[in-house]
């Protein structure tokens, strides 16, 4: 360690702790910007009246949980008095001791009621505020947040698209959007949910019919003013030392052009540049074709089409003379042009600027768009209300209006601005537009001098959160302009304590040239900063390049196999991680891994609708819910657990379309054409199959489907204990579906994750960059930097905020394009802005990815060879690949191997095939072994019935279906931590109980009638103060329908617990919910032939809880039709 090196910029830290003044502080990789944090917040502490004063946000719940946890940690080694582990912690320390005073001297004990610190997510800061006023946050009670809003997004749009043929004032709108787009209802449908998710960026500019910025002649004002912009600036980069030369050129080769449509006859007798007006734009357009190619090169050549004919094409010899003149002064003024790219660069986008008027059919669409998207929104509204679960934009959305406008505040924002003296912001940089601006509202009453104080840290090199609507270009504004009224005094910290100095060398000198040296809101360029290295350097090579000409993927997995082999062998304790920008750029990796034998962790990478154990499943449930469905009976079939062949599927199946699996198993004369082992493994495995199919609607869809499975012998077929672990979450997700909505699994399958390899030590990891972002290794690979990534969708509306000089802005919106035409103009445009955007993210996303590393980096990446008559040459990566950002420093390294002799033919890499992964089958006549010592064999495990079926079935199939709703609700409400039943909130679950019991088919009268039971029953419950007491949300693990499985007189038993917790008293609880009613005078006899009846189906429940909690359990029964309840202590017989 280098203490020396601290004080490069330890005046900078000191100074950011100063409580009386507002800092935003850049605060690049390895910086120690959480410890910077964290001794802010202790400085905090020790000048407050109450620890709720200081509010500290950040983004995750795993940032906010570390924050809490050291800062707590400070506290308790103050209070301990322990000395420093290290030099540079003695600071941190002594803040603490100064909390730690304040702490004893107004009596907060922090450690005994951590609570009391206010660290919390952006997410959980809204919610706080929306629960604090309801009325004006439009929420009512708070409803739950939806995991997975695309589907809210979707059924919104099929709202809007099922307008079509309503007569409402928006029809025609949808009419011609529909039309517009070749009558593609379902491309219209996903368009529409892919802009609600975005509708945080869209919503504030459209949801005014009146506002004037949508007004055509306003839009086209911004239209014309960025046409200006543009102009301007090829204005300012011309060199007035040329201008009479060049304005003299341009007249001779507009003269020699007469009566050709070449742009440069626009330039005819001009004799002063243009002006940047629209009514000069085709005369710089002149220009711009009398400088450049087509590809915007300066031009090397000047022929008859630039203006300058030959001078063999003339007779006379002063004309001749005259032509020749003049080209040598064309290419002299070339020549003296050629250094100039900033002039370059501005003629060349040129050809890119918009029009400056919408044409009549897209100023159609344009309205049309606007309009739709409104009702959209509307919709999506009411999807949140039948729903009762809303996504995080509305809860921002729902936080600023409880908030108000800064000009004139709520009651709750004074009140926040009177409770909340000091706000700190972690990564600051990832900060979207609204969350700007709830930032901006909670500050907005603070005064200079007052004692409040505004702390923003972040790194704007590391923000690559733009497709979560982060906005780098905010960090940027608030440096130059504050937030708000608050003028923030702009920090830099530059040691680096992560990598040795090799590896910070390396990124100083590199990143210069990846990210550039200047700052740029409007693009979302962000210049590089320089950091010190606190630890020295090691021997050897900080960052290794491995060129590739050409894309060969098991030639560049092979390579990542042998760096790890090689690492491993000289550090066996070093961390490695393989970083990459998509999850299918380890799809040849992570199986060569495998084959070489090295276990790793994948992090969110495998799909678990990819695993081979959840194939097997979904075959098994789809094949169980649809007889007919022959692919999922063949792939069944085809199962280890099976093992039909090939050969033997298609003896069974070819040619026999019409006819269902399952019977063709049972014709004879069609099994008989099966191999002899295909006929033996059919004897062992219809019987099972029979059985299942007589046990329909006997069971619940995840005991079919798992009774299935084991009985089949599909844990024998796992290939290891993660296989398994992929099982169990398949099987989980089936239970939380129950209803067997196979649209719903698959989208569900497609949205989670394989769980990483329990087994593997951690020592390698494979992630994408973006989960990587936070994290540090010893040695870090990035494979696949020559890749592209999947083309953006396209969007119903493209907009962008273009902000002119003066501080104003102006809206640019433009229409999605009509099918089968080329994208307009505009819209053209405002794409190539955002891919501008993306380049400069992606230049980040390399950094993010070099600063993982401690102590090596690797780079791998490919690029093609041209073959010319000249030899070979390299290619230039794609524009998207991240190859490209680095190229000005990695092109030395394939241009060396270009040099070096090329392979020759029969020499090739192996071809780019993933590694088979063998499935062993079954025997033929397996069986399943027997069940360990003490656990009797089971008689069958495809159970017969469950208990709620038994429960509800004596009062008919409709308490059945209520019972049910009425359980799903109750736990929901369990979560909700709902106290009591507000109008909005009986509502909602109206709404739901209603949805949830017409999707089990209940209508009329049927449907009326358990709704008002539903209804009573959650009444009743909520009124009721026993009913209160178990949803507390405040008790001791409190869990609700909590499955668990256990072994009751030597048998496997599963169950699922309505409510469990533990009271104040230290008591385990196990209630369950009865919904039997009584109208007869006798309720309290029917309450305790109740409690006779289930005792034993408690007790049964306490004996497995007793397995794993030595305390003391009661259980009950809780009536919510009645109010009715029973209660006993368990006592173990």
């Amino acid at each position: 360690m280098n203490d020396a090196l601290t004080i490069v910029d330890q005046e900078v830290r000191v100074r950011a702790l100063d409580p009386t003044r507002s800092f935003i502080v850049q605060a690049p990789a390895g910086s120690g910007k959480t410890g910077l944090l964290i001794q802010r917040y202790l400085t905090l502490l020790a000048g407050v009246q109450a620890p709720e004063e200081i509010v500290a946000i950040t983004f995750t719940r795993k940032a906010a949980g570390e924050m809490r946890q050291r800062i707590l940690e400070a506290l308790a080694d103050a209070c301990a008095n322990r000395a420093p582990l290290h030099a540079h912690q003695e600071l941190t320390l002594d803040l603490a001791r100064r909390a730690v005073r304040r702490d004893r001297e107004m009596n907060w004990r922090l450690l005994e009621n951590p609570v009391r610190l206010r660290i919390q997510t952006i997410d959980s800061l809204c919610l706080t505020l929306v629960r604090q006023m309801p009325i004006l946050s439009r929420f009512g009670a708070p409803p739950a947040i939806a995991e997975d809003p695309a589907e809210l997004y979707l059924d919104a749009a099929a709202n809007v698209i099922a307008d079509l043929e309503s007569g409402a004032t928006w029809s025609e709108d949808i009419a011609h959007l529909v039309s517009h787009l070749d009558n593609r209802l379902d491309q219209l449908q996903s368009l529409i949910a892919g802009m609600l998710a975005r509708r945080d960026q869209w919503l504030r500019h459209l949801a005014d019919p009146a506002h004037p910025a949508l007004t055509r002649e306003r839009l086209e004002a911004g239209l014309a003013d960025l046409v200006a912009a543009g102009l301007a600036a090829i204005a300012r980069c011309c060199p007035r030392e040329i201008g009479a030369e060049l304005l003299e050129l341009l007249r001779y080769a507009a003269e020699n052009l007469a009566g050709s449509d070449s742009p440069i006859r626009n330039c005819a007798g001009l004799d002063t540049l243009p002006d940047a007006t629209l009514a000069d734009r085709p005369v710089w357009e002149g220009l711009r074709q009398f400088l450049l190619t087509k590809d915007g090169a300066w031009r090397a050549r000047i022929t008859k089409n630039e203006g300058f004919p030959a001078a063999g094409d003339f007779k006379d010899p002063t004309r001749k003379a005259r032509s020749k003149e003049m080209k040598e002064r064309m290419s002299a003024l070339l020549d003296a042009l050629s250094g100039n790219e900033s002039l370059r660069n501005a003629l060349a986008d040129l050809d890119t600027l918009p029009p400056a008027r919408y044409t009549e059919a897209e100023w159609r669409t344009l309205q049309a768009l606007i309009g739709l998207l409104r009702i959209a929104a509307a919709h999506l509204e009411v999807v949140f209300q039948t729903r009762g679960q809303v996504d995080y934009a509305a809860v921002t959305q729902a936080a600023l209006a409880a908030l108000g406008e800064p000009e004139s505040p709520t009651d709750l924002a004074l009140a926040m601005d009177y409770r909340v003296r000091h706000l700190l912001v972690d990564e600051f940089q990832d900060t979207s537009w609204n969350q700007f601006e709830l930032i901006r509202r909670l500050t907005a009453g603070w005064q200079p001098g007052e004692d409040h104080s505004l702390f923003a840290v972040g790194d704007p090199m590391q923000s690559i959160y733009r497709f979560r609507e982060a906005e780098v270009g905010l960090f940027l504004d608030a440096c130059l302009n504050g937030i708000g009224q608050i003028r923030l005094e702009f920090l830099r910290l530059s040691v680096n304590f992560r990598a040795q100095q090799g590896l910070v060398d390396w990124i100083n000198a590199s990143f210069p040239e990846v990210l550039g040296r200047v700052d740029d809101i409007g693009s979302g360029a962000v210049a590089a900063a320089p950091a010190e290295a606190f630890h020295p350097a090691l021997d050897g090579p900080a960052v290794t390049i491995i060129p590739q000409l050409e894309r060969s993927d098991r030639a560049e997995a092979d390579q990542v196999v042998g760096i790890i082999q090689r690492l491993r062998a000289e550090e066996p304790a070093g961390t490695t991680a393989v970083l990459v920008r998509s999850r299918a750029h380890l799809a040849l990796i992570a199986p060569v891994l495998q084959v070489a034998g090295l276990r790793y962790q994948a992090v969110e990478i495998e799909k678990l609708g990819g695993q081979t154990v959840v194939l097997d499943l979904l075959a098994i449930t789809r094949a169980l819910l649809h007889p007919a469905d022959r692919i999922a009976w063949l792939a069944l079939l085809r199962a280890p657990f099976c093992g039909l062949t090939l050969m033997d599927l298609h003896a069974l199946a070819g040619g026999r379309d019409e006819r269902a699996i399952h019977d063709l198993l049972h014709d004879t004369a069609v099994t008989a054409g099966l191999s002899p082992d295909g006929q033996n493994r059919l004897r062992r495995v219809l019987p099972i199959l029979d059985a299942a199919m007589a046990g329909r609607d006997r069971c619940t869809l995840r005991q079919w489907t798992e009774g299935v499975w084991i009985a089949l012998g599909g844990p024998a077929c796992l290939p290891d204990r993660n296989s398994g672990e992929d099982a169990e979450v398949f099987l989980r997700l089936l239970e939380d579906l129950g209803q067997g909505d196979l649209h719903r699994l698959e989208h569900e399958l497609n949205e989670l994750y394989a769980l990483p390899d329990a087994a593997a030590d951690g020592t390698l990891q494979l992630m994408t960059l973006h989960k990587a972002k936070g994290l540090e290794f010893d040695h870090v690979i990035m494979p696949g930097l020559g890749r592209s990534p999947r083309h953006a969708e396209e969007r119903l509306l493209s907009w962008l905020e273009h902000n002119r000089e003066g501080g104003q802005s102006d809206l640019l919106l433009a229409p999605v394009s009509a099918a089968g035409e080329d994208t307009n103009r505009i819209a053209a445009y405002l794409r190539r802005l955002e891919q501008t955007h993306t380049r400069h993210e992606n230049s980040r996303l390399v950094y993010v990815g070099a600063t993982r590393a401690r102590r090596r980096l690797y780079l791998l990446g490919h690029v093609p060879v041209k073959d010319s008559a000249d030899g070979p040459s390299l290619s230039t990566p794609r524009e998207d690949t991240l190859l490209a950002r680095l190229w000005p420093v990695a092109e030395p390294e394939f241009a060396a191997l270009l040099a070096k002799p090329r392979p020759q033919p029969g020499t090739e890499q192996a071809p780019d095939r993933t590694p088979s992964s063998a499935r062993k089958r079954l025997i033929a006549e397996w069986t399943a072994p027997e069940p360990p010592l003490g656990i009797s064999k089971m008689e069958s495990v495809i159970p017969e019935r469950i208990e709620a079926s038994v429960e509800f079935d004596w009062a008919g199939e409709d308490a059945r279906i209520v019972g049910t709703v009425l359980h799903r609700l109750l736990h929901a409400l369990a979560q909700r931590q709902a106290r009591a039943i507000d109008d909005a909130l009986r509502e909602r679950l109206e709404l739901t109980a209603s949805g949830m019991l017409e999707a089990r088919g209940m209508i009329g009268d049927r449907l009326r009638g358990a709704l008002a039971s539903v209804q009573a029953a959650l009444q009743t419950i909520l009124a009721d103060a026993r009913g209160r007491w178990i949803l507390d949300h405040e008790h001791q693990e409190a869990v609700a329908e909590f499955a668990l499985s256990g072994v009751v007189e030597g048998r496997l038993d599963h169950i699922v617990v309505d409510r469990s917790f533990i009271d104040n008293d230290g008591v385990r609880w196990i209630i369950d919910y009865k919904l039997g009613s009584h109208g007869g005078s006798d309720r309290e006899g029917f309450l305790d032939r109740e409690q006779q009846r289930y005792r034993a189906q408690l007790e049964r429940y306490a004996r497995i809880y007793s397995v794993m909690d030595a305390r003391p359990i009661r259980l009950g029964l809780y009536f919510p039709l009645l109010a009715g309840w029973r209660e006993w202590s368990y006592s173990l017989k």
